[in-house]
């Protein structure tokens, strides 16, 4: 059989099956959107700070009936599907990893399909495939509202549903893991069928393509929209994090109570759109900066403000000293970029990053890490950017806890601070608008300071290891004490976290010649032995491995193993043999 697409001719008689596969989705997407290229790949191959592997093909649909045609040619080819939104994620959750799969590896990029309705009066939104937390936020102000995350996710540019996928938490006390009931998702069934499943309780009609271009055109009235019992929200996590006597973590992605269709599927399913509440924006707000030498004066001050004050605190950020000092020499030019050019700027800054890493990666003459090398130098050209109470502070505590509260909580917190220090160890002040904002964005940046440390050092040290651990909510050792024996193999190790919701951020840098893996498992053991959850809100991509609890979940989800394998050490081939 002759055909001719986009101007080429084809002979299907002989074509083998990947050409045929090529063909097809060729003709669904066209040929500036089908990537073979090996070079060009690279960019959705490859995760953003963890994990790596050959893709056959990428493919990035215009439109969701676009996805839909897209799976149901890699249903017939017997393929692999990984399903990518921004691929922000922190452990390779969205690209393949290594190259031991038993089938090709299609990723279909959503990127292109970046729509959002806001419905109920701007109470709840519907985010599309591809779309971002950064576009939300901007789309929900005139409405005097806010996404699940303002902070952190919206500034690299992360899409709404990975979020969801991921139970991501985040740094917002009030508001939990991002979690819905109600989304528009496809599956593989038990029979290798492909299934469209319409939770969203909207109306849509009945056909997949008349459902799927529905959602995406708003050919819906807001009398189509049910209202139910059926959350788009974790609503109930005010409460939790309040238990500050439960031998539970607070927040973690295994968390079975939070598992539900695609809240917390980590790719096993193709999502097309979900809908999600917003919240009021604060009509007043007002960051304390507190410091310490002693931990169990924070664990004290959160026990207080967690079970008697009558409003939660809006966040608060945990920087411990050694942090702080790294994130004011490594993650210099993220903070200015971002002061100056404002979080818009940031995923072309990241995306810029990517391409010269790998540009510098194929090049012989070009050192690796060539855009940490270039931009750590420019910023030792610009000057001191922290404010000096900050600078005060940093020499005078070892501990230092960024909250912010809102409305009727400033003046309770104003209160409990001037009585609690009176007769103990420690600090604080109130941040004027500029500190604020200042103080805020060095700990959000702090997170980037173990990347661009071990880049420049990398020569002079051994591997990364950065852990995303959750502590029971009565822990109160919740500064790491490590056995000495695991502390004589390290060579650098920055603490930041949420610390209201006892979830912390441990980055390691081992010295020469220790083994990763196996001091990993080390590290583990630790955290296992006080109670500790792991991942608390990064997920399993191909970092950890998953509970049964939640393997067996993924397996409910994704019978066929059709949906991005190998996820939490898994299984990678077919049903999941």
């Amino acid at each position: 059989m002759i055909i001719v697409n986009f101007g080429v001719i084809y002979n299907l008689n002989k074509m083998d099956n990947n050409s045929i596969l090529l063909f097809d989705l060729e003709k669904t997407v066209g040929s500036k959107y089908l990537i073979t290229d090996s070079w060009k790949k690279q960019k959705y191959s490859k995760g953003w700070r963890y994990g790596s592997g050959n893709a056959f093909a990428v493919v990035q649909p215009a439109t969701l009936i676009e996805i839909w045609r897209i799976l149901k040619i890699c249903v017939k080819a017997d393929t692999i599907v990984i399903m990518q939104a921004a691929n922000t994620g922190l452990t390779g959750g969205s690209t393949p990893y290594d190259n031991d799969y038993d089938r090709p590896i299609v990723i279909v990029n959503t990127m292109r399909i970046n729509g959002i309705h806001i419905i109920n009066g701007g109470k709840q939104i519907l985010g599309l495939a591809g779309s971002t937390l950064y576009d939300l936020e901007k789309k929900l102000k005139p409405f005097g509202r806010e996404p699940h995350s303002v902070i952190g996710s919206t500034s690299i540019g992360a899409s709404i549903i990975g979020g969801v996928c991921n139970n991501s938490g985040g740094s917002l006390v009030k508001r939990g893991p991002a979690y819905t009931e109600l989304a528009l998702y496809g599956k593989v069934n038990q029979n290798n069928e492909l299934e469209l499943i319409n939770e969203l309780g909207i109306d849509l009609g009945s056909s997949e393509e008349e459902i799927l271009n529905n959602i995406e055109n708003r050919n819906f009235d807001e009398s189509d929209i049910k209202q139910s019992n059926k959350l788009a929200s974790d609503n109930d996590y005010p409460n939790i994090v309040r238990q500050i006597n439960s031998s539970l973590p607070s927040r973690y992605n295994a968390d079975k109570r939070l598992l539900n269709g695609v809240s917390g599927s980590a790719g096993k399913v193709a999502v097309f759109a979900v809908r999600l509440d917003t919240y009021d924006i604060p009509k007043k707000s007002q960051v304390f900066y507190v410091g310490s030498n002693s931990p169990d004066v924070f664990w004290e001050i959160r026990r207080d403000v967690l079970s008697k004050f009558k409003t939660l605190p809006t966040s608060g950020d945990y920087l411990h000293r050694d942090c702080y000092d790294a994130a004011k020499k490594y993650s210099k030019d993220n903070f200015i970029v971002i002061e100056k050019l404002g979080t818009n700027f940031l995923p072309t800054l990241f995306e810029l990053k990517r391409k010269v890493d790998l540009l510098s990666k194929n090049i012989n003459f070009l050192p690796d890490k060539l855009s940490d090398k270039i931009m750590q130098f420019l910023s030792k050209l610009w000057p001191s950017h922290l404010p000096k109470r900050m600078e005060e502070f940093r020499d005078k505590y070892e501990h230092h806890w960024i909250i912010e509260m809102s409305d009727d909580g400033i003046d309770e917190a104003k209160e409990y601070f001037n009585k609690f220090f009176n007769d103990k160890e420690g600090g604080y002040f109130e941040c004027t608008t500029r500190e604020a904002e200042k103080s805020i964005l060095h700990r959000y940046v702090a997170a980037s300071a173990i990347g661009r440390y071990h880049a420049l050092n990398e020569v002079k040290t051994g591997g990364m290891l950065s852990m995303d651990i959750a502590f029971p909510r009565n822990e109160k050792d919740w500064f790491e004490k490590l056995p000495s024996k695991i502390n004589n193999l390290l060579d650098t190790k920055f603490c930041y976290g949420h610390l209201f919701c006892h979830v912390l951020h441990l980055n390691y840098i081992v010295k020469k010649g220790v083994n990763v893996d196996e001091l990993k498992k080390e590290l583990l053991k630790t955290y296992e032995a006080r109670g500790a959850e792991y991942p608390a809100e990064h997920n399993v991509g191909h970092e950890y491995f998953a509970k049964p609890s939640l393997t067996e979940f993924y397996k409910q989800l994704d019978p066929t193993n059709f949906f991005n394998p190998g996820i939490g050490k898994t299984s990678k081939l077919k049903n999941w043999k």
